[in-house]
């Protein structure tokens, strides 16, 4: 049986993904990390964009916000303030948040107003990246 480690993608309304996977891509902060069975230990900062896990020789695509990432050898634990699997993703959904925070932001807003509309839009941006890129 092939080595495995535990990855856990968790928000604060739920626990998104729980299982056992081959290998885990994301992107941190200093740059994409692959993650194999036995990494050593490593605290870093999760930023916005895809994550990839191998399971049985398959890719599981996720979208993710901004968050941090816990890996040792045998578990890679994420807390972020958004994540979707690609095939949950609702396109259109996506695209009308998109416009929507868009429109928002052409307005005059405070500066905690921007940037809670500024996150909204990366989150719908890399929302409909992922789902485009893995479309079937």
């Amino acid at each position: 049986m092939a080595a495995t480690l535990k990855l856990e993608v968790v928000t604060p309304e739920a626990k998104i993904f729980a299982d056992e996977v081959e290998m885990v891509t994301l992107s941190g902060i200093d740059g994409d990390m692959g993650i194999y069975p036995q990494h050593m230990p490593v605290m870093t900062q999760l930023v916005a964009g895809e994550i990839i896990a191998r399971k049985g020789g398959e890719n599981i695509f996720l979208a993710v916000g901004d968050g941090f990432v816990q890996i040792t050898g045998e578990r890679v634990a994420i807390l972020t303030d958004m994540a979707i699997r690609a095939e949950n993703i609702d396109e259109a959904a996506a695209e009308e948040a998109q416009k929507k925070a868009e429109a928002r932001l052409a307005q005059k807003l405070s500066a905690e107003e921007a940037a809670t509309v500024h996150a909204a839009l990366v989150h719908a941006a890399i929302q409909l990246k992922v789902k485009r890129l893995h479309k079937k």
